[in-house]
């Protein structure tokens, strides 16, 4: 008799060579994004060595098409095709692999996913379902399609595909900057962080740190390890659309809560000062969930010692903050 999976078995296949392993079968698909190398100065800190990733250059406007194409490379996709709830990014990203991979998509999102992100999914092919206030809600309606219509759900972040997608990013990162000490990322449901800490190999006391990052009005990780377990949270945020899930996965909380370093929270206020600072010194585009990793190290929840080299993924840009019809 076949057992059923656990979080605690997922988590456990999760290594950095499966991140290794995913990143050959999706390499085709998806761009190598660069990494620049500041000095913290810049940004009007104390100096030291600071790198970001520039994960808001990937196909889709964001690293989720990563996680898009692990899943439909890697699992056995059926005659009705895929469906996915996003608020806005994760939708995009399988919208795009599926129409590059030809499969038929359907996708969910909630009200308050940006015009920006909604006209992406619209010129990928895919047909969009605008439905419920928030982000669960909208899953909520994808999973009564999935039962009715036997299509594939892709899951956001609670899915171990969707995170070993995710983990190439930190597998990259390696590659392009092996001298980092530390890696700040966003949370959502938590796919990008578990990832990036997998394919560090990451722990607690860790060579290198991982730093998950949050807003204050969507703390789910923060309330998760706080309870020992996913619990709903808020979900009142200026990156509402991108990291306000109710609750973030048994299978990333169990890789966060073991891996990752530390967790912190940034106000509204810090994430957009860091969207407006990354556009002032450095020309880059990043929506507010893209900025979050960044605002932490601006505005102090996160300070480096001297000498530490941190990295910081810019997750994504979707946005319409910079719009040429004005």
């Amino acid at each position: 008799m076949t057992r059923a999976t656990t979080p605690t078995d997922e988590a456990s296949a999760l290594t950095p060579a499966a991140v290794a392993d995913v990143e050959v079968h999706i390499r085709p698909y998806v761009r190598r994004t660069p990494v620049i190398e500041i000095d913290r100065a810049d940004f009007g800190l104390p100096a030291g060595p600071l790198t970001l990733k520039l994960e808001q250059l990937q196909h889709s406007g964001a690293f989720k098409v990563r996680g898009a194409f692990a899943n439909l490379l890697l699992r056995d996709v059926p005659a009705a095709g895929v469906t996915a709830a996003s608020g806005g990014n994760h939708g995009a990203a399988v919208a795009y692999a599926a129409g590059v991979l030809g499969v038929p998509a359907r996708i969910f999102v909630p009200e308050v996913s940006p015009a920006a992100k909604v006209s992406r999914i619209r010129s990928y092919g895919a047909d969009l379902v605008i439905e419920g206030a928030t982000y669960s809600d909208a899953f909520a309606v994808s999973q009564r399609w999935v039962a009715a219509s036997g299509a594939m759900p892709v899951h956001a972040f609670n899915q171990a595909e969707t995170v070993l997608g995710a983990g190439t990013v930190g597998l990259e990162l390696r590659q392009q900057a092996p001298y980092v000490h530390t890696v700040l990322a966003a949370i959502g449901g938590g796919g990008l962080l578990s990832g990036i800490a997998t394919a560090y190999g990451a722990g607690k006391n860790g060579a290198v740190r991982v730093v998950g990052v949050e807003p204050e009005g969507a703390p789910t990780m923060t309330a998760a390890l706080a309870a020992g377990r996913p619990v709903d949270a808020a979900t009142g945020s200026v990156a509402v659309d991108s990291l306000a899930p109710r609750q973030v996965g048994e299978l990333t909380f169990r890789v966060v809560s073991q891996r990752v370093h530390a967790v912190v929270l940034v106000s509204d206020e810090a994430i957009g000062q860091a969207q407006r600072r990354l556009w002032e010194k450095l020309r880059v585009v990043g929506e507010p969930g893209g900025c979050a990793a960044l605002a932490a190290l601006l505005s102090g929840r996160y300070v480096p010692e001297p000498g530490e080299s941190v990295a910081v993924v810019i997750s994504g840009a979707n946005t319409s903050a910079v719009s040429f019809d004005r």
